[in-house]
């Protein structure tokens, strides 16, 4: 198992558009040999930021690296490009894990 992990800084007061961009938002992951889930996790807010994370389950690290290479990435990620930056402190920051237990 892999897990691709991608953490966004959202501006306080922010919350609820940074929210709504990913409910609108088509991932076109359900195209892609590998893919096991996704979620989006909302973590602690304070005074400069509310901290969220995509949380994306894949088989193995080569299914993930596949999808980036894939037309299913191009077409999620220009949407993504699309969306209001207002909302964010700075780009996502990529982890990336793989499953050893």
């Amino acid at each position: 198992m892999y897990i691709a992990m991608n953490r966004f800084r959202i501006k306080p007061g922010c919350e609820e558009d940074f929210e709504q961009i990913w409910r609108q938002r088509e991932t076109f992951l359900d195209e892609v040999d590998g893919f096991v889930s996704f979620n989006l996790l909302r973590g602690p807010t304070n005074d400069e930021q509310t901290l969220y994370a995509s949380h994306s389950v894949w088989r193995d690290r080569q299914a993930f690296e596949d999808w980036t290479r894939s037309e299913a990435f191009r077409k999620a990620h220009t949407q993504a490009g699309a969306s209001r930056k207002d909302v964010f402190l700075g780009p996502p920051q990529l982890e990336c894990f793989e499953a050893i237990l």
